[in-house]
Formats: C-alpha cells, sequence, structure tokens
C-alpha cells in the first residue's frame, strides 16, 4: 500500500522530483507550471534534495542549463507551459538530437494570440516533431505516475521525454492519490550511468558537433529508430510499475471498447468526461466506447489499429488545431496510421476545448450521437468540425 495524499498536479510531480533527486534543474516560471520550480526549490532549500537549483532568465536558458547538464552526465530536468515550451523549441531539438533523457514536465496552456492561460494542448502539439517522447496525464495521480515513469523511459532509449498535463483542470486542482514510497520510487527510478558523457574521464567526445551531410541523415535515422524503440520500452517500464503500484500503463488505455460500434480517441483529462459519457450511453444501450491516448509520442499505432478493428465510426477530439483545412494532429496521425492497414472505419475529427472552453458530458454525447448517424447511413459529412463552438 502506498502513501495517500492530497496534492495537485503541479505538487505531485515536484513531489515525484523530489524522489528521484535529480542533480540539476534548470528553472523559470510561467503559468501555470510555476508551482512545480517553486514546490522543488522549497525541497531544495530544507536540503531534503541535494539538486543544483539553478534559476535563469528564461525557458531558453532553462533547457540550456539542462542540456549541458545532460551532456556532462547528470539528470536534468525542468518545467515550462505555453509560450515558454515555444521559447524553448531551438533547445527542444538540440537535446533530442543529442540524445539527452531529460525529463520536461508541461503543463499544458494555450498559445497567444490573443493571450490566454487557459488548458488546451497547442503548446504541446506545435513541438510534437521536435523528437521528444510525449506521455499525457489524465489526473493528478497519472501526472505522478507518468513522471517516475518517464526517466527510466528517456534513460533507456537516450530521448528526453514531456509529461504534460492539462493547465489549472489537474495542474492546480486537488486530488486523491498514492504516493509509491520513498525508497521505492527511487530504486524504481534507479541511477543514472550514461555509457558517455563529456566529464568521465578517459573519454573523448563531442556533444552536438556540426554534421556533415555524410553523417547527418544517419544520425537522425538512429534518432527516429530510438523513438520506434520507445514503444516497447513504454510497455515494459508502465508493467514494471504496475507490479510495484498496482497501476499498470501502456500506450493508450480502451474504456468499454470490447464491443463498442462507435468511438472517441482523444487524450489529457477530458477522458475523464468522455468516460462518463461512455457510461450513460452504455446504461441507454448504446454501443460506445473510448480510446485514450497516453504516448503522443512515440505514436501508438498498432494499438490504435487493435482497438478500432470492430468499429463503424470513430471521432477524435483535439485541443489543438492543426490549420491545415484537416482537422487537428491526433485526426491526422489516426488516419495516416489506419491508412495501409486493412481496418478502415468512416471517421471525423472534432476540435475542441481550445483556450479552456468547458467540455461537458452532453458535447461528448453529441459526438456519439453523429457517429451514430455516420455507421448509419455512411455519410461522413464535414470530416473537420468543432464542438460547442459559436458560428
Amino acid at each position: 500500500m502506498g502513501i495517500r495524499e492530497r496534492l495537485s498536479g503541479n505538487e505531485a510531480i515536484a513531489y515525484a522530483m523530489k524522489q528521484i533527486n535529480p542533480d540539476v534543474m534548470g528553472a523559470f516560471p510561467i503559468t501555470p507550471s510555476t508551482e512545480i520550480p517553486q514546490y522543488f526549490s522549497t525541497y531544495v532549500d530544507n536540503g531534503q534534495v541535494d539538486t543544483e537549483f539553478i534559476p535563469v532568465e528564461s525557458e531558453h536558458s532553462a533547457m540550456s542549463t539542462c542540456i549541458g547538464a545532460e551532456a556532462a552526465g547528470c539528470r536534468a530536468i525542468s518545467a515550462t507551459s505555453s509560450c515558454g515550451l515555444c521559447y524553448m523549441t531551438e533547445m527542444l531539438y538540440v537535446a533530442a538530437s543529442d540524445r539527452l533523457p531529460i525529463t520536461l514536465a508541461v503543463s499544458n496552456r494555450a498559445l497567444s494570440g490573443p493571450i490566454n492561460i487557459n488548458n488546451d494542448h497547442s503548446d504541446a502539439m506545435g513541438v510534437r516533431d521536435t523528437g521528444w517522447i510525449q506521455l499525457f496525464s489524465e489526473t493528478n495521480q497519472e501526472a505522478y505516475d507518468n513522471y517516475l515513469q518517464a526517466m527510466r523511459i528517456g534513460e533507456a532509449v537516450s530521448l528526453p521525454v514531456m509529461v504534460c498535463q492539462d493547465g489549472f483542470i489537474t495542474s492546480h486542482a486537488i486530488e486523491n492519490i498514492e504516493l509509491v514510497e520513498d525508497e521505492k520510487a527511487k530504486a524504481f527510478v534507479g541511477e543514472y550511468t550514461p555509457e558517455e558523457y563529456l566529464l568521465k574521464k578517459g573519454s573523448a567526445i563531442a556533444v552536438g558537433p556540426y554534421a556533415m551531410p555524410t553523417f547527418y541523415m544517419e544520425s537522425k535515422r538512429q534518432q527516429a529508430q530510438a523513438m520506434i524503440d520507445a514503444k516497447d520500452v513504454i510497455r515494459r517500464v508502465g508493467d514494471e510499475f504496475g507490479e510495484l503500484t498496482g497501476r499498470a500503463y501502456g500506450l493508450t488505455e480502451e474504456y468499454r471498447m470490447d464491443d463498442a460500434e462507435v468511438a472517441v480517441i482523444l487524450m489529457g483529462s477530458s477522458a475523464g468526461t468522455a468516460k462518463e459519457a461512455v457510461n450513460e450511453l452504455r446504461a441507454c444501450g448504446h454501443k460506445a466506447g473510448l480510446i485514450k491516448i497516453r504516448s503522443f509520442r512515440p505514436f501508438p499505432k498498432e494499438d490504435i489499429i487493435k482497438a478500432l478493428s470492430g468499429v463503424k465510426a470513430f471521432a477524435t477530439l483535439d485541443k489543438a488545431d492543426s490549420f491545415n483545412a484537416l482537422s487537428g494532429p491526433i485526426y491526422a496521425d489516426t488516419c495516416a496510421a489506419l491508412y495501409p492497414s486493412p481496418v478502415h472505419p468512416a471517421g471525423i475529427g472534432y476540435i475542441y476545448g481550445l483556450g479552456g472552453r468547458d467540455v461537458r458530458v452532453e458535447s461528448i454525447k453529441r459526438v456519439f450521437s453523429s457517429l451514430e448517424q455516420i455507421a448509419k447511413t455512411g455519410d461522413l459529412g464535414e470530416t473537420c468540425r468543432y464542438l460547442d463552438v459559436r458560428e
């Protein structure tokens, strides 16, 4: 049995950081992630961790700090949100291409403009192809659990990891969660023992040198293979975490999908709302189901294909718009996954929740209603739709 507590998502992630006791934190505040370095700095001040806490002047510098520390053989962490994540973008590519397993907590928030401090996924989706693993959390419990697993995952494949939670909805809301005991958490994560690093005695290496055309493409191919390999690592680490806590994780979570004829695919805190909608529809005899994406990068292609194999119609729900006249990122990746497969249910994409627009059970039920109509008639209609928007 773990330790029962009441914590916000930000507190839970900061507590996981304390249990890991990393070597370096590059810190710069931005709402709604500010509390993470704030809480963690208290642990530093109280002597509860040995971390070198480095407050810097920008998010770009925070990630640069982590890159330098990780390249020198240290475990490095940071936290950010929204435009702060955008400001890191140049260095996110560097961290991934240099194969540095930094762990970054992201409290997802809308991007300007117009300026908005509420939740959507436009920040994480804007950097989805920088080469970082991205894990999304439905609850405060998952934010904590994902963070403990993230370091194991990243270090196994030498890739950095973002642990995403919905800003304010989970970052600031307080929930009952179960913490792993300190010693067990530390043992689960283990020690960081990189094979090569800049300060290793007798090691003569360069990190991030200029790459000629004769080498650059091979470097990127290895980086891509590491992302493919991460799928099995995420599953394995999730299973081991389940043995420790009773809470096992994969790349996705299926909810009432065994005989589902219509399904929605989404990620983040809205999964809880969708589960309630599914329950209410099931009680009325509708065969509705949910696929919650936990790992957006790497994208869970095989899991999605398998889950949709018996479904007649599905809808993706994206908390970000790609502004490509097609739909959002989940829709694009889901369609790309299905196209070469033998599984071809009818599919549409919804954009929802931008800038913190609330999504209610009734809203999700309307999505299912549209899917049932598509399954009945075969007429997709408009494939890019906007949920609960005034037009």
